[in-house]
């Protein structure tokens, strides 16, 4: 029996959902008389929207159309290309997940190296005319052929496999640092997937040596055809640089640093794949890929790739269809904002407005030096995307003229949508929304960016508090994904469907959240840190509490994160909090301190301690270990957890997850919160099926 059919007998019932993406050949005449070229497409019959993937079926077919075309004798060259808009966005997860032994996952791994490798071993030129998106085993299908073009329109090639738990697994940690050297392999396979699996787009991935030749858009596959004949005619030759003598060790030294930073062992994907590119400078292509079967057997058999899988889903399904939102039809039109307020938070919505509503916003706030700065600081921010490029000169002045500010509420009159960005301090907030209700129209709606305040209180004074939501963003908003919206005691649906349709519009993703103290993410994160504070306080030092859950890899430290917020919006939100559950949260004297002392944390600008501010915390005569501190908090994060699915806070657990992922950098391969707690077994009663973002049981 021949590999092929013993693959097909272990992994042909493996994805029965699979979306084939067919191999679809045809002869093309290449230009000047260079000869005949077959060219494969790759297609699963999807528009855009659905990209090709690789499952066992795909595979197969793939392995077909190469088979017919080695047997061929009147060829000159073979050329791979992809649907409109995508080439190929590498294999599919469903199928993934559905692999139940290592067997299976070793067979899966050997069979794309199998047929992937064929495109550089036919005996002819291969080309990849790589037109549209190239992720992960679709990117991986060029660099297994002899030559590339690339679009400059292609929006994201990437080898995202780490972001999930994987590693690249079908060529990908071999033939890309022997193509682009060791430092830009280490870009595309872990620096990227670590920084929010950043994206590269064509013409990057062009100037750092992944393809040979770029072209524009409009005539991508006439050109790169013209440019493959004047190679297949020995015009042009396309010279390539050995790597494998270049310095290799302090690209990986540097690599291993940044993962051990990030992840402090937590994850093991990044590690295996820092390995394998180590591997590939003296490797033979065999032992190259074997071990990258080996890796990726590992890897599929692993709890982090079902949590990675589970976040993916998470933020590429759930967080599109919010759990709870309205019908969309009832959402208002919005053709003007008013935002109350012109500091940082301020000035960044309206920024963010602005940019994707394109209607006109006016700030307001008590006197015109405020003003001033908080509309200098939207039209500073739209030239610097200006000068980068990310708009046109007409865009950036479009733009600038629907920033304004008023000193006079009146402004807000013929206004749709109109939220507070002001102190949080809920008589404060009750004020302007009373002097807000008192110039807007009937319609208007009232949202409010509060991080911690109920939203059902600062409405219960209007006249009509059912057009008052939460609209909580996190910071900086143009950057983190999350909105918190808040459905107050008497938020009608109307309200709560054009809150979720500016949400949409803002392109960010909505979750909707019950009206309880401080909703869903900054709960969790505070009574993380309370914990953790309170272990300090009891006489465990600083940074043996501040590193006691670094084996979770995640975003920053307990005290990093203090830092960030402010230790004075931690102490608000933590009063807040003990008001509401005085058993759960405390209010730390040391942390009022630190506040009182005007330091902005415990560390200086170098990322020092500042003794002085440690020194705030010092007195505890109850010392715990690190290990110690990390059992408090993970118990205290599951009781708050399932205090706040019992409490209705959000639909599911899911929810949850998706909060923490998005709007406090939660790790995928942690599958936000709910599954690591259920797989470190803090959890009295799992969050989560088992199946879910773990193992089958």
């Amino acid at each position: 029996m021949s590999n092929i059919d013993t693959w097909r007998g272990l992994l042909s019932e493996r994805a029965p959902d699979e979306v084939v993406t067919k191999a679809l050949v045809r002869d093309v005449q290449l230009p000047d008389g260079a000869g005949t070229m077959a060219l494969i497409t790759l297609d699963n019959g999807f528009d855009h929207t659905k990209p090709n993937t690789f499952g066992p079926h795909g595979l197969f077919a793939l392995n077909g159309a190469l088979s017919e075309i080695a047997e061929r004798t009147d060829l000159a060259a073979v050329g791979v290309t992809g649907k409109p808009f995508v080439f190929g966005v590498g294999a599919d997860l469903k199928g993934a997940a559905a692999l139940t032994t290592r067997e299976e996952a070793l067979a899966i791994g050997a069979l794309g190296h199998h047929v992937f490798r064929r495109l550089g071993e036919l005996g002819i030129p291969s080309f990849a005319f790589v037109n549209g998106a190239a992720m992960g085993g679709g990117l991986e299908i060029a660099l297994h052929c002899t030559y590339r073009t690339i679009s400059s329109g292609v929006p994201a090639v990437a080898l995202p496999e780490c972001f999930l738990g994987l590693v690249p697994g079908w060529g990908g940690t071999q033939l890309l640092p022997r193509l682009v050297g060791p430092a830009n392999a280490i870009k595309f396979i872990i620096e990227n997937p670590l920084a929010q699996n950043r994206m590269t787009r064509g013409r990057e991935a062009f100037e750092l040596g992944l393809a040979d030749a770029i072209f524009e858009p409009a005539d991508f596959l006439e050109e790169s055809l013209r440019w493959a004949a004047r190679v297949v005619k020995g015009e042009v030759t396309v010279e390539r640089t050995d790597h494998t003598a270049t310095d290799w060790d302090k690209p990986l030294g540097d690599a291993r640093f940044l993962v051990d930073m990030k992840l402090h062992g937590a994850a093991p994907a990044p590690y295996r794949a820092l390995d394998l590119i180590a591997l590939a400078r003296t490797a033979s292509r065999d032992e190259g890929f074997a071990a990258e079967d080996e890796a990726l057997a590992d890897l599929l058999m692993g709890d982090e790739l079902r949590a990675g899988l589970y976040a993916f889903d998470l933020v590429q399904r759930r967080a599109k269809r919010p759990a709870g939102a309205p019908d969309a039809a009832l959402a208002r039109k919005v053709n003007k904002v008013g935002v109350v307020g012109a500091g940082l938070m301020a000035s960044q919505m309206a920024l963010l407005f602005a940019r994707r509503l394109q209607v006109p916003v006016v700030l307001t706030d008590l006197d015109q030096d405020r003003l001033d700065k908080g509309v200098a600081y939207v039209h500073a921010e739209v030239d610097k995307l200006a000068g980068k490029g990310r708009v046109s000169p007409d865009q950036a002045n479009r733009l600038k003229a629907l920033v304004t500010g008023s000193l006079s509420k009146d402004a807000f009159a013929d206004a749709d949508f109109v939220i507070e960005a002001v102190f949080e301090d809920l008589t404060v907030k009750k004020k302007v929304f009373a002097e807000v209700e008192a110039v807007v129209r009937p319609d208007c709606v009232l949202a409010t960016n509060t991080s911690s305040l109920s939203v059902t209180a600062m409405g219960a004074e209007l006249a009509h508090p059912e057009r008052l939501v939460g609209f909580h963003f996190f910071n900086p908003v143009a950057v983190m994904p999350l909105l918190e919206i808040v459905r107050g005691g008497a938020t009608d649906d109307a309200t709560l469907a054009t809150a979720f349709a500016v949400g949409k519009a803002l392109k960010k993703s909505s979750v909707l959240v019950k009206d309880a103290p401080a909703f869903v993410v900054n709960r969790l994160l505070t009574r993380f840190m309370g914990e953790v504070i309170g272990a300090v306080d009891e006489g465990t030092p600083l940074e043996t509490a501040e590193h006691a859950l670094d084996g979770l890899g995640l975003p920053m430290t307990p005290f990093a994160l203090l830092q960030l917020v402010g230790p004075a919006v931690g102490m608000h939100v933590a009063e807040t909090l003990h008001e509401a559950f005085p058993d759960r949260f405390g209010v730390s004297a040391n942390l009022a301190k630190l506040v009182a002392s005007g330091k902005p944390g415990v560390y200086r600008p170098d990322f020092s301690l500042d003794e002085e501010a440690v020194a705030l915390f010092a007195g505890g005569s109850a010392p715990s270990t690190a290990e110690q501190v990390r059992e408090r908090v993970l118990k205290a994060l599951a009781e708050e957890v399932r205090i706040m699915l019992d409490e209705g806070v959000v639909a599911a657990p899911q929810d949850i997850d998706l909060c923490m992922i998005l709007g406090a950098g939660w790790p995928f391969h942690l599958g936000g919160i709910t599954p690591y707690l259920d797989r470190a077994g803090y959890s009295a009663s799992r969050f989560l099926p088992p199946g879910v973002a773990s193992l089958p049981a």
